[in-house]
């Protein structure tokens, strides 16, 4: 079972020729209105890559809080974690231009409001994957994951938007799953090597903990216990990169939560990156996991084993 504790978004995203400088005013070639929010994107992700899949977190009672949990419902996610408030649905307003680059700016809204208390003790133990992310209130987020930890579930940090990491997160977390930006955030303040694969293999030391940073089109590098394992991406036409982190996130987690093998699961989760690429929007371009597993043997073959 995967928990995922998190925010629930509508997308309102306009396609442009480039992204616009500052100051500037541009014209956009289309609009479209579509359900996001990292925390919903990610649970999305794992149940379409097979997993069960619970989601926690918060909505305004507003027209924007059905649409923004429409797919979620639809692909059978449990939604009787989400909470209802007074303050509004989350909104994520994104640019995304022909190269299909992309500039985000996200009002938390109800987000805000999420809570660690909303997660019972029950859905947390040692068949529980929980997968964290950074647009829920941090505070709230490291609370959840000392206590999920402390029943024995495996914990998976997404730290985006970037934050730098405590000592305490550090201690409460199994998995980190990060970009080259936030790898580099997270780098900077703990004094470790600020090269992905360097900042993977320090930040992985400790025994048990595996760390993942992705390298768009260059695939992704994760190292755990010693062992760096590199795997490239699928060769793709990008039109979109909007939702390729959190369909790397979910698929990953859910590859694991089904017992998979660190390797096996790096390819899944690069497949699923790749695939999202091809697509617009964020949940509506998710692959399945089915379409996963195929795009995924390629990747398998080509993955490269180093000491670390």
């Amino acid at each position: 079972m995967i928990v995922v504790f998190g925010s629930i978004n509508l997308d309102l995203t306009a396609r442009v020729a480039r992204l616009p400088r500052p100051g500037e005013t541009i014209a956009g070639a289309s609009f479209v209105t579509s359900p996001g929010g990292k925390g919903a994107n990610q649970a999305l992700a794992a149940r379409r890559a097979g997993a069960h899949v619970a989601l926690y977190g918060a909505v305004g009672r507003d027209t924007f809080a059905a649409p923004a949990l429409a797919l979620l419902d639809t692909a059978g996610v449990d939604l009787a974690g989400v909470r209802g408030t007074d303050r509004s649905t989350g909104v994520a307003l994104i640019h995304v231009d022909d190269g299909g680059q992309n500039a985000i700016t996200v009002v938390p809204g109800a987000n805000a409001l999420a809570s660690a208390a909303d997660v019972p003790d029950a859905m947390l133990g040692p068949a529980t994957t929980l997968m964290l992310q950074f647009e829920t209130p941090p505070c709230e987020s490291l609370a959840l994951a000392t206590r999920a930890r402390a029943r024995g579930a495996r914990v998976v940090l997404n730290p985006a938007p970037a934050l730098p990491l405590s000592t305490a997160w550090l201690d409460a977390i199994d998995v980190l799953i990060a970009n080259e930006t936030e790898a580099g955030e997270i780098a900077r303040p703990l004094g470790l090597p600020h090269s992905p694969r360097a900042f993977a293999a320090a930040l992985a030391a400790r025994p048990g903990r595996v760390v993942v940073v992705t390298l768009g089109r260059e695939g992704a590098f994760a190292a755990a216990d010693g062992v760096g394992y590199q795997v490239p991406a699928l060769e793709v036409t990008a039109c979109d990169s909007v939702g390729a982190g959190d369909a790397f996130a979910g698929a990953f987690a859910a590859a694991l939560d089904r017992g998979a093998s660190l390797d096996v699961a790096l390819a899944f989760a690069a497949a699923a990156g790749s695939l999202a690429c091809t697509r617009p929007g964020a949940q509506t371009a998710l692959p399945s996991g089915d379409e996963t597993a195929q795009a995924a043997a390629g990747l398998q073959s080509a993955l490269a084993r180093t000491r670390c």
